[in-house]
C-alpha cells in the first residue's frame, strides 16, 4: 500500500519502519516539526513536510500516528472523503474521524514503542473500520506486519488500553522505585534482570495465578516485617509493598 504517515513519534517511527519492512510505500511523512519530520522520511526513503497544503492526496491509506488530544485539531486540516483514514489510539471512538473520510478506522499497536530500540517489536495490532471493505483492507495490513490481529470496537480496545496500562506502566514504575532502591543501598540493579526475564517468560506457558511465590503467598509474616523494616527510609516502595502483599494474600 501507499501510506502517509501523520506524526513524528515513536508510534509514528516505528509503525514507519514495521510498514517499510512489510513492503509498504511510505509516500510522505507529515510533522509540525520540520526536522523531526525530514529525519524520519529520511530513514523510511521517503519525503516529508510540514505544510498541510503540500500533503499528499493520492495514498491508499493515512496514519494519524499522533496524541489523542491532537486528532481532532488534523481533521480541522485533513478532509479526504475518498481516502481511508485511520488513528492509533486507543482510549478514542473511531468515530471521531467521520469528518475526515467516509471510510475511516483504528489501527492500534498494543504495545510499547519507543523509537530509540533498534529491534523491531512483536506488535499486535486492533484494528476497527467503518465499514467491510476498509475493516478488510486493514485486516490485510496488519497481518502483514503482525501474526495477532484482533477486531475490537471502541469499548473492548479501551479495556484493553486499561490492561495494557496495569501491565506494563505499572511493572515499570516498580522497576523504576526498586532500581532507585539499588542505587541508595549500593546494589546492582542488573542482578534482578535474569529474575524479571523469567518471570515474564513463564507467561507464554503457565497462567500467572499459577505462579505466584514470595512470602506473601507463603505467609512468612516473619520475612514481611522484616522487609517493611528495611523500606522505613523508602515510604513510597514500603506502601507499595504493602499493597501488593495484601492483594496477594486475599488472592490466595
Amino acid at each position: 500500500m501507499d501510506i502517509v504517515i501523520i506524526g513524528t513519534g515513536n508510534t509514528a517511527t516505528v509503525l514507519g519502519r514495521k510498514l517499510r519492512n512489510a513492503g509498504h510505500r511510505i509516500v510522505q511523512v507529515y510533522g509540525r516539526d520540520n526536522k523531526e519530520a525530514s529525519e524520519l522520511a529520511y530513514e523510511l526513503n521517503t519525503d516529508s513536510t510540514n505544510y498541510w497544503n503540500v500533503v499528499n492526496r493520492n495514498a491508499d491509506l493515512y496514519i494519524l500516528a499522533v496524541s489523542d488530544i491532537a486528532i481532532e485539531e488534523i481533521l480541522q486540516e485533513l478532509r479526504l472523503p475518498d481516502k481511508t483514514i485511520v488513528h492509533t489510539a486507543a482510549s478514542v471512538s473511531k468515530n471521531i474521524l467521520k469528518e475526515g473520510s467516509e471510510h475511516f478506522g483504528v489501527f492500534y499497536p498494543l504495545q510499547s514503542l519507543k523509537k530509540e530500540i533498534d529491534h523491531l517489536p512483536e506488535i499486535p495490532v486492533i484494528i476497527d473500520a467503518s465499514d467491510k471493505a476498509t475493516l478488510d483492507m486493514l485486516d490485510v495490513l496488519a497481518h502483514s506486519i503482525s501474526d495477532k490481529v484482533v477486531e475490537a470496537g471502541d469499548e473492548k480496545r479501551a479495556r484493553l488500553h486499561l490492561a495494557a496500562v496495569v501491565v506494563n506502566n505499572f511493572t515499570n514504575h516498580l522497576f523504576a522505585l526498586v532500581e532507585a532502591y539499588c542505587k541508595a543501598e549500593g546494589l546492582d540493579f542488573n542482578l534482578l534482570l535474569p529474575l524479571i526475564k523469567e518471570t515474564t517468560s513463564r507467561l507464554n506457558e503457565i497462567s500467572p495465578s499459577k505462579t505466584q511465590t514470595g512470602p506473601a503467598i507463603r505467609n512468612d509474616q516473619p520475612t514481611i516485617e522484616k522487609h517493611l523494616e528495611l523500606l522505613q527510609q523508602y515510604p513510597q516502595l514500603q506502601k507499595m509493598y504493602e499493597l501488593f502483599t495484601k492483594s496477594i494474600r486475599q488472592s490466595r
